[in-house]
């Protein structure tokens, strides 16, 4: 089974853009379709982007399209979230997801990361 560890997070000021990473353990991340979450705090967690298996499709939440690219080297077992522009509501931690089908909602994702903070300043 895939085990994911996130990171590239950090504070930055608005405006600015981030990588984030997700690096996967195990010889099936090529099966798996990925998804990026986010949760705020007191919040609940949200959708943020989803790739399917091979790359060939992505899709976004409203909020992030245009400023986020999701992307994926299955060469390297290591999924990305590009985020530029960034806004002080894109503060939260950010989970990297890994399921069998890509979707806009959590619950399809059996295997999650332990989440890396993103913290956007005005």
């Amino acid at each position: 089974q895939v085990q994911l560890v996130e990171s590239g997070g950090g504070l930055v000021q608005a405006g600015d853009s981030l990588r984030l990473s997700c690096a996967a353990s195990g010889r099936t991340f090529s099966t798996y379709a990925m998804g990026w979450f986010r949760q705020a705090p007191g919040k609940e967690r949200d959708f943020v982007a989803t790739i399917t298996a091979s790359g060939g499709a992505t899709t976004y939440a409203d909020s992030v399209v245009g400023r986020f690219t999701i992307s994926r080297d299955n060469t390297q077992n290591t999924l990305y979230l590009q985020m530029n522009s960034l806004k002080p509501e894109d503060t939260a931690v950010y989970y990297c997801a890994a399921g069998r089908v890509a979707s806009t909602t959590a619950s399809p994702y059996n295997i999650w990361g332990q989440g890396t903070q993103v913290t956007v300043s005005s």
